[in-house]
């Protein structure tokens, strides 16, 4: 069977398809400068599959916008060995682990298990630095929460992006003496992962940061390891004596070692005359001193020369990350500054970085990013001088370049990298033929990979293989069964419920689901036929029934477990069951999911159209699953059988837990009278509440997507308090203090829960 040719010659645009319609892994490189950095800003309109963002060092993390690897998939410190043995069989040093000892004693928490069961793909930037007993060990928690071993990852797709000639990983040589018994190298690519599942290699070509066709040649070689002796000329012909270096102004040396940026950095600062000032970052909460982006307090001169390290938040782009500047003037907490190459003076603002984690909303089943911490600092550093490390990513118009003592491969890379051309280049030392060395197994890695089949025959093979996967996986209840089944056995034998329609609900729900599963079964191996035979317009028939069908199968089954959920919490002591039935609900919720947007997903890939984000019926089954779960409650709450004591949950030995009020209920009463038709004023005086209690009960039922804010302002209304938000840096304290008459606080929580809600389902 062939799907329908879609010749694609970008290579960006290449990645977003393999993305997008297949389920392999990808490694996504490509030379510096040739947008894989775009492509990552850029993902998350691309791509309609749900994904978190993670890199190996909290400084990877905070410029991609995601998060550690080793906080998301809550990794120990140390080594991982891809084996079920426990790592007391590989000696008494320490610092091992193996499946063993992570399935047993470093277990993850409900709230990453969530995410984990929650993600279809996996973007690991920076892999350049990524080991592979950490790839292998990411591989492992996959497999364990998405209870699927027969897959690399557990199913999820992995993206990886970086550049092998950067930064490699780093082990030690008591680490190796073990690691080596199952690696060829720590490189990401040698992982017992990756060696099962394969890899889509993916090098962008296009370079957008250099235009000087020699510089680029010349690049290209040190790359490649083939460096001339003519290229070794070129680029000593731009040595000059330290004499000459000193004349030089508003240029950035970048030399190999920390120890040397810093006292050149200091120097510099001492030499210039006046007083030194000092600015101490402002720390929020959880913001770990291993991401500071800069140093927590800045010593800075009027004349100092500096680097910035974000781009300008503001929009106004006066400004960029590794854009060069000079202190004009410094008063009080104020720094203005000359921009390099434009003379243009600005007065700076601090800006804010954000330690975040990943979580699920429980409302809408969506993952989200919440902010668990923040560090605000004026966002520049001292830039006499920049290590070769931490130049990765930056651009400069011009450098002296001091490589004399490079200690790693690729680090001459690098560094000359990082200038537009040759006429920015100066050398402090000449490049000997010596210290130019690229890592033999990247280089050997990279020219085995570039041999792979070509890149559309590739995307052919593995949308035909991703389809045959979506038929199997998302027409399979098995996954399900044994979730039910697990949690079944973990509620038995603990608690009983008196009542015989909560003691049968779970039973119920899995003898459904077990009728069907032999009917799923034959319905796959019909569509994978249909699909090897290229009988596409009976398969398209047969998804369109067969989604339907079994939607009604998921909706009835999730009304089921809504309906349980709501009962078992009117009670106490049931916190732990109600977690576990969280994790049912979610797995139906995605179920479901997957059968609504399987025909869509199908004609696309087949027809070889584009798309990205599938929105609408996401957003259908969030409003499906809100309205139902506050009926649930509703019902639940009117019951009748809930006013007998004896009615609920006990455990042998104890008496049975009493009726609690449930928290929650006064915000639903409040969302009920709003959705009547009640104006904020009717609903105060019939509930006996202040008004701005009410405002804060709708802000959360807004921001939940259980209340609609028209019902309470106008767009003009919102449009005004949006602006002012925006204005404030959403600081509602500021606004009030600002404007104490103009805005309460319920109003501008309402408005900011409607501008939340609409980034999350991006309205």
């Amino acid at each position: 069977m062939e799907l329908m040719e879609h010749q694609v010659t970008d290579r960006l645009e290449l990645a977003a398809h393999f993305v997008n319609t297949t389920h392999c892994p990808i490694f996504l490189t490509g030379k510096a400068g040739t947008g894989k950095t775009t492509f990552l800003r850029k993902l998350a309109q691309l791509t309609h599959k749900r994904f978190v963002i993670v890199a190996p060092t909290g400084i990877a993390a905070l410029h991609a916008k995601g998060v550690t690897i080793h906080s998301q998939f809550l990794l120990p410190l140390g080594s991982f060995l891809p084996t079920r043995e426990p790592e007391g069989n590989y000696g008494n040093s320490g610092g091992f682990y193996t499946q063993y000892s992570l399935g047993r004693r470093h277990t993850l928490n409900a709230s990453r298990k969530k995410v984990l069961q929650s993600i279809e793909l996996l973007i690991i930037d920076e892999v350049s630095m990524l080991r592979a007993d950490v790839l292998d060990a990411i591989d492992y928690r996959l497999k364990s929460v998405h209870r699927n071993f027969s897959e690399p990852f557990g199913g999820v797709q992995v993206l990886m992006i970086g550049d092998l000639f950067q930064l490699p990983p780093i082990v030690k040589d008591e680490e190796w003496r073990v690691l080596g018994k199952f690696y060829k190298s720590m490189h990401f690519f040698e992982a017992a992962a990756l060696r099962e599942s394969g890899m889509v290699y993916l090098e962008l070509d296009k370079i957008f940061r250099q235009k000087d066709e020699q510089f680029i040649s010349i690049l290209n070689h040190l790359r490649e390891n083939r460096v001339t002796p003519a290229d070794i000329q070129t680029l000593n012909s731009f040595y000059k004596a330290e004499d000459q270096i000193k004349s030089l102004k508003d240029t950035i040396t970048i030399t190999t070692h920390n120890y040397k940026a810093d006292s050149i950095n200091q120097q510099e600062l001492q030499a210039l005359p006046g007083k030194s000032y000092f600015f101490e970052a402002v720390i929020d909460k959880d913001f770990p001193e291993s991401m500071y982006p800069l140093p927590k307090v800045l010593e800075l001169k009027e004349g100092a020369q500096v680097m910035f390290i974000k781009n300008d938040s503001s929009g106004s782009a006066e400004y960029f990350n590794g854009k060069m500047a000079k202190i004009a003037e410094i008063e009080g907490d104020e720094i203005a500054v000359i921009m390099e190459g434009n003379a243009f003076r600005t007065t700076l603002r601090r800006e804010i970085w954000q330690n975040k984690r990943y979580v699920l909303n429980e409302t809408t089943k969506e993952l989200e990013e919440e902010i668990i911490g923040t560090f605000e600092h004026f966002p520049i550093k001292l830039a006499w001088a920049v290590t070769v490390h931490k130049s990765q990513g930056l651009t400069f118009e011009r450098a002296i370049i001091d490589v004399g003592q490079a200690f790693a491969p690729g680090q001459v890379y690098v560094a000359l990298s990082r200038l537009k051309g040759l006429e920015g280049l100066t050398l402090r030392t000449r490049i000997q033929s010596h210290i130019i060395s690229a890592d033999p197994n990247a280089s050997d890695f990279t020219v085995s990979a570039s041999q792979q089949e070509p890149l559309e025959k590739l995307l052919s093979f593995h949308q035909r293989r991703y389809l045959e996967k979506l038929f199997t996986h998302t027409f399979s209840l098995e996954t399900l069964l044994q979730s039910i089944e697990a949690f079944q056995k973990d509620a038995d034998s603990s608690m009983e419920f008196e009542d015989v329609e909560m003691r049968l609900a779970i039973p119920t729900l899995m003898a459904d689901l077990a009728l069907e599963s032999e009917n799923t079964t034959k319905f796959q191996r019909q569509l994978v036929s249909l699909l090897q035979a290229a009988e596409m317009e009976k398969l398209s028939e047969r998804l369109e029934k067969g989604s339907a069908y079994y939607s009604k199968i998921l909706e009835k089954a999730l009304k089921l477990v809504l309906i349980h959920s709501a009962e078992v919490a009117r009670f106490s002591k049931t916190k732990e069951y109600q977690e576990g039935l969280s994790g049912i609900e979610l797995a139906l919720f995605r179920k479901w999911e997957e059968v609504r947007r399987v025909l869509l997903l199908s004609r696309a890939i087949i027809d070889g159209e584009e798309f990205g984000k599938v929105n609408q019926i996401t957003q259908e089954l969030i409003d499906w699953r809100m309205q139902a779960a506050l009926e649930a409650k509703q019902a639940a709450a009117e019951n009748p059988k809930f006013s007998l004591s004896k009615t609920g949950k006990k455990k042998k030995s104890e008496k049975e837990p009493s009726l609690k009020r449930v928290k929650g209920d006064t915000y639903l009463l409040t969302y009920q009278l709003s959705n009547a038709g009640k104006s904020i004023a009717d609903i105060a005086s019939e509930r006996g509440l202040a008004e701005s209690t009410i405002r804060t009960h709708l802000a959360r039922g807004i921001g939940e997507g259980q209340v609609d804010i028209f019902r309470h302002m106008g767009q003009r209304q919102i449009d005004e308090i949006e602006a002012v938000l925006e204005k404030h840096a959403g600081d509602l304290s500021e606004i009030r203090q600002t404007y104490p008459d103009q805005y309460d606080y319920g109003s501008l929580k309402m408005v900011s829960a409607y501008l939340e809600l609409k980034e999350r389902l991006g309205m």
